[in-house]
This record gives C-alpha cells, structure tokens and sequence, in this order.
C-alpha cells in the first residue's frame, strides 16, 4: 500500500510526534506507516482522513500486488 502522509503531513506544517498525539498513537508508528512499514487499522486511517480532512482513498492507495 501506497501513502501520502509524509506529504499531507508536511503541507499542514505537522512533525511526526504532532501529528501522533493528535490521533493518539507513538511517533514510531506514523514513522512506520510513512515508510510503509505499517499498514493502519481501518480507525486509524479514519483519524488519519479527519486530521487531513480528505478522504482515506486520498491518503492511501493500493498497490497491484495488494
């Protein structure tokens, strides 16, 4: 699975740990999910698109292999 959290993150002005506390998870796991480490929950990426305000299908795409 792709990503643009990295991306989306950086355009709010948002570090790893900002946005961590805001949805309420560690630095480490924004960390592992930009580098797609670690694919999030389905609540998580939820928060994720409330924080973003765009929808989940914006910040994380398929990859042909998924």
């Amino acid at each position: 699975m792709q990503n643009r959290l990295k991306i989306e993150r950086a355009e709010l002005n948002l570090t790893q740990d900002d946005l961590a506390q805001k949805i309420g998870v560690s630095r480490q796991t924004i960390n592992s999910i930009e580098k797609s480490r670690y694919v999030p929950s389905t609540i998580l990426a939820l928060k994720l698109s409330e924080v973003f305000n765009k929808p989940v299908n914006d910040i994380f795409k398929l990859d042909k292999s998924d």
